[in-house]
């Protein structure tokens, strides 16, 4: 089975149906949200609607911290996360809210991989996963949980990266091409950060996925051209900080 990995889709509706299709046409028959639904962008409702969509037919998903803080908005904002938070927080419907709280901070998909939005090693704190000691400490305590993990598959870093286990307990980091399928294969254990679907960050505009062959035991990084200007525009016209749409519009 394929099955296609997306994370920070923050309410991006178009780079989310880009994503969808472009995913769809290259053989996905299932999808996993690693969390960050909502934040920073202009469409949480409708992006909500087709991930509850997803998730009615199967997906999995589980939640962020811009899941969470939508969920309860500082009364003071302190940060563009938290005016992010307070707008977002009542352009919720009842059924969105209830949506977000009910899933889970990590998932199980299949026998060997966990699906977590920062790291396995506390997923409740949001620690990033930049480095190779933070992916060591992800990938251990997700053993911790079962030993049979042999993939984590997490997002909130914003780019793409892949981190495996050498036989000699060497961790190394690996840089994905897009477009490039990776064999993982399960005597190794793996750490794959899948980008951000809805605000890349690493000056290419274009969305991000990854897509899982468990038949194949190989990984594939992905990128999508969709209207970033389009969103963008969107997010001005929101009343959202402008700092948003900037970032949709240079991919930083």
């Amino acid at each position: 089975m394929k099955i296609a990995l997306l994370s920070d889709i923050h309410a991006n509706l178009p780079a989310f149906d880009a994503c969808l299709e472009h995913a769809r046409a290259h053989g996905a028959q299932q999808f996993a949200l690693l969390g960050d639904l909502v934040g920073y962008g202009a469409d949480p409702g409708a992006v909500l609607d087709r991930a509850m969509q997803l998730t009615g037919a199967g997906a999995l998903a589980v939640r962020g911290n811009h899941d969470d803080a939508a969920l309860a908005p500082p009364a003071t904002a302190q940060n563009l996360g938290d005016q992010s938070a307070q707008w977002t927080g009542p352009h919720l419907q009842e059924h969105h809210r209830a949506f977000l709280a009910g899933l889970p901070l990590t998932a199980r998909m299949g026998p060997d991989a966990l699906l977590v939005h920062a790291s396995a090693d506390g997923p409740e704190r949001w620690h990033y996963v930049t480095d190779g000691n933070a992916a060591e400490r992800s990938m251990a305590a997700a053993t911790q949980v079962d030993p049979a993990i042999r993939y984590v598959f997490s997002g909130h870093v914003h780019e793409q990266a892949l981190y495996f286990l050498t036989p000699t307990a060497k961790l190394m980091r690996f840089s994905p091409q897009p477009g490039v399928p990776v064999p993982v294969p399960p005597h190794r254990q793996w750490l794959a950060i899948v980008g951000s679907c809805g605000q890349p960050r690493d000056g290419d505009v274009r969305a991000m996925y990854a897509l899982f062959d468990e038949d194949a035991a190989t990984l594939t990084f992905r990128r999508v051209p969709y209207d970033h200007l389009a969103a963008a525009a969107a997010v001005r016209a929101s009343g959202l900080p402008a700092f948003f749409a900037d970032r949709l519009e240079k991919g930083r």
